[in-house]
């Protein structure tokens, strides 16, 4: 895949399914930059400038799966599984805290904070329903990986339900820190040459949309050859994502063990199902 073209992990005559990278908002916004369909067109052709409809969104810094319909029957039905939650979401969240359970459900409604609206907060009064499930993928001492999958579907809704059970993301400027993750935080004996300086393994909001499950009664037009099974789409972690994954797997003082099932590690590394 030429560089910076977004991939392309199915697409057939009602709906295109991509990995939506970082950094790239699915709206306008005052950032000024191109939106996710305007950089779809550049790529795909002019012709998909009135075809490309939003089934439903991802924050401007997460990455990962994205079902865009290609003419307003498609969206109405994909929109409607949104809906009524027949979708199963995935995502991989890096999360900072001791996780002393091994899963867990968060339960709490969400509603814009009144003096920041660009914030989302727990509002038991006037907060939409959210619920939240998640279970421990991998500790890995001062990082764990959690495989988050949200019920409802909540602006913001992970990484405000994980910080409020005091497991924010590892880099997420709203709701935790800025800060990236370095590799000299968890390898022994880290040593840097002269003059040179560490770069982080990563620097971006740590939430990554693994995965994405249809319902099984949708009958899919162009799975022949296409890796799709059971109706799920699967969108690959970037590089820095996936070698920070890599490195905390190797230098944690667990090594592989930090997994509580090792085939899952080689599984999301693959891009296969967990």
């Amino acid at each position: 895949m030429p560089k910076n073209e977004i991939e392309i992990i199915y697409q057939d005559a009602n709906i295109i399914v991509i990995n939506k990278p970082a950094g790239v908002s699915v709206t306008k916004d005052r950032s000024g930059k191109p939106q996710l369909t305007d950089l779809l067109v550049k790529q795909l052709g002019k012709e998909m400038t009135a075809k490309l409809r939003l089934v439903h969104r991802l924050d401007k810094d997460t990455s990962g799966v994205m079902i865009l319909a290609l003419n307003r029957a498609a969206q109405r039905q994909f929109a409607d599984y949104f809906f009524n939650r027949t979708v199963k979401k995935t995502y991989l969240a890096l999360v900072k805290g001791a996780v002393l359970d091994p899963q867990g459900v968060v339960d709490a409604p969400l509603a814009p904070c009144k003096k920041k609206p660009e914030l989302m907060i727990i509002d038991h009064r006037g907060g939409k329903e959210s619920v939240t499930n998640w279970r421990l993928l991998a500790n890995f001492g001062l990082v764990s990986l959690i495989a988050a999958t949200p019920i409802t579907g909540r602006t913001h809704q992970i990484r405000v339900h994980l910080a409020s059970i005091g497991l924010p993301l590892a880099i997420d400027p709203l709701y935790a820190g800025r800060e990236p993750i370095m590799l000299s935080e968890f390898k022994k004996d880290y040593r840097l040459g002269k003059f040179q300086e560490e770069k982080p393994l990563i620097e971006r909001l740590t939430l990554h949309a693994y995965q994405i499950v249809l319902p099984p009664e949708l009958v899919l037009s162009n799975v022949e050859g296409s890796g799709i099974q059971n109706n799920c789409f699967i969108a690959k972690l970037d590089k820095k994502f996936a070698a920070t994954i890599k490195m905390l797997t190797k230098h944690n003082p667990q090594g592989p063990s930090a997994f509580f099932n090792p085939t899952e590690f080689d599984r999301i590394l693959a891009g296969l199902a967990i």
